[in-house]
């Protein structure tokens, strides 16, 4: 299925961290906190200024960036669940 977000708004996935086991103990999935790492799947045009011209936005299709851990709508996309956030939600780019 295909989702283009509309104006400012961005499709991301959470990327899953990786598991840590300290001294043995299993932390089960419904315990573990959500993911703050995430991939921008799709991107909206930007928003649009007062005067009516579209501003773009800083992320792109492909980009890693941090959101917060509570941010954004969840929606299920072919199985797989995604979050829809407004540019101004994410915290930050990641580069390596």
């Amino acid at each position: 299925m295909k989702v283009m977000p509309l104006y400012d708004r961005v499709l991301l996935k959470r990327l899953e961290e990786q598991e840590v086991k300290k001294s043995g103990i299993i932390i089960p999935d419904t315990a573990k906190e959500k993911p703050q790492e995430a991939e921008v799947i799709e991107v909206g045009k930007g928003r649009v200024s007062d005067d009516g011209k579209a501003i773009p936005l800083e992320v792109k299709k492909g980009d890693k960036v941090l959101i917060g851990k509570f941010s954004g709508t969840e929606v299920m996309l072919d199985d797989v669940e995604h979050v829809i956030v407004r540019e101004e939600e994410i915290l930050a780019k990641i580069t390596k």
